[in-house]
């Protein structure tokens, strides 16, 4: 009889250590679906509250909860359409819809903020799965010579590689991947204060030069402006040279919003770098040589359209942003050969989303 009423008592007493543990749980856990009910009734037993009984929806408000739901499947669906698998088919092809010839050539642009993380997160995959493109440039890869991943060393697709790297551990650094050889390829411009930061490849093909660039930033307080500047005018000059021979097509972060609507708040950033009047005049410059932005050129009031948000203050989600990688090509080529040209906003790995591209050669 004894150990009969220890029993009890013993069990009693566990009940009771269980019942104020989860009082304590109840107190400091954030209510979610599944928990909050029984946490709200644990608080309650613990007032003296009787439970409150759960309201019985009608007909009608079932109907309308399970239309909200399929709604919401289907934007996240939508998303995830796009996001995942962006065709060339889709109707953005502007040039090829207006009659001209299809695509044959495809390049792709992406500034990584680092290679070896890009790849952890899953971008490797989507571009070459889903983006397929025969050429791709990758921008601050802050990858040295002896680090290389081997997720992009064994690339059969793409045999022929060329990275610049800065002499600076981590910083920096560009790199083009194509299934097809080149003519000939020069890593920097022949200036040893910008080629020490590997900032530049250029690549002859039978029909055009391409090249894939890294722009410096004018840094905080726009300390490194006069830098900046410097390398704008050594652009120019080499791509100046270069169209003389052979159509370019110059990709990469240019590090400059062009226009106002080339970025979110216009006002608030003209003496921020990437966007003062020095910087956008080197833009007009270089267009001025004979240059298309082949985005802005297809869609000429476009706005929200950029490829750079800052991780911080939720900015991609807000869509607070940047267009700072373009696609630019010999003004002679545009109309005949650029199918179109294509921002993938959606597609995550970077601060910065990869552009694309199409071209009939």
């Amino acid at each position: 009889m004894n150990v009969f009423l220890s029993s009890i008592v013993l069990r009693l007493h566990y009940s009771y250590c269980a019942y104020r543990e989860l009082q304590k749980l109840a107190a400091t856990t954030p209510t979610f679906p599944g928990f909050l009910n029984s946490i709200s009734i644990i608080k309650r037993m613990g007032s003296g509250s009787p439970p409150r009984k759960r309201p019985k929806r009608s007909k009608a408000t079932k109907e309308t909860k399970k239309e909200e739901v399929k709604e919401k499947v289907e934007d996240v669906l939508d998303v995830k359409k796009e996001t995942e698998s962006p065709s060339d088919e889709r109707p953005d092809c502007t040039q090829t819809q207006k009659g001209k010839k299809s695509c044959n050539l495809k390049i792709t642009s992406w500034n990584v903020a680092g290679v070896r993380a890009w790849i952890k997160k899953g971008s490797l995959s989507y571009l070459l799965e889903t983006e397929k493109p025969d050429i791709f440039c990758l921008q601050e890869t802050k990858c040295s010579e002896t680090k290389i991943p081997c997720e992009l060393k064994e690339l059969k697709d793409y045999p022929h590689q060329f990275w610049a790297f800065a002499k600076k551990e981590g910083y920096s650094g560009v790199a083009l991947f194509s299934k097809v050889k080149p003519l000939d390829v020069q890593v920097g411009l022949q200036s040893q204060d910008h080629d020490e930061e590997g900032r530049i490849i250029i690549a002859e093909f039978e029909f055009f030069f391409l090249l894939t660039t890294y722009v410096p930033n004018a840094g905080r307080k726009l300390v490194t402006l006069d830098k900046r500047l410097d390398w704008d005018l050594l652009l120019r000059k080499k791509m100046k040279e270069l169209n003389k021979k052979k159509p370019v097509i110059a990709s990469g972060d240019l590090n400059v919003a062009h226009t106002e609507i080339d970025l979110a708040n216009p006002k608030t950033n003209q003496k921020n770098a990437g966007f003062t009047p020095e910087e956008r005049a080197g833009f007009d410059d270089l267009l001025s040589l004979g240059f298309v932005d082949t985005y802005r050129k297809l869609n000429p009031e476009k706005t929200g359209a950029y490829t750079f948000w800052t991780y911080m203050m939720n900015a991609r989600a807000k869509n607070v942003g940047w267009r700072l990688d373009y696609f630019l090509i010999s003004d002679r080529w545009f109309e005949s050969n650029v199918c179109d040209s294509v921002i993938r906003s959606k597609v995550l790995g970077s601060d910065h989303c990869p552009i694309s591209l199409l071209l009939h050669v």
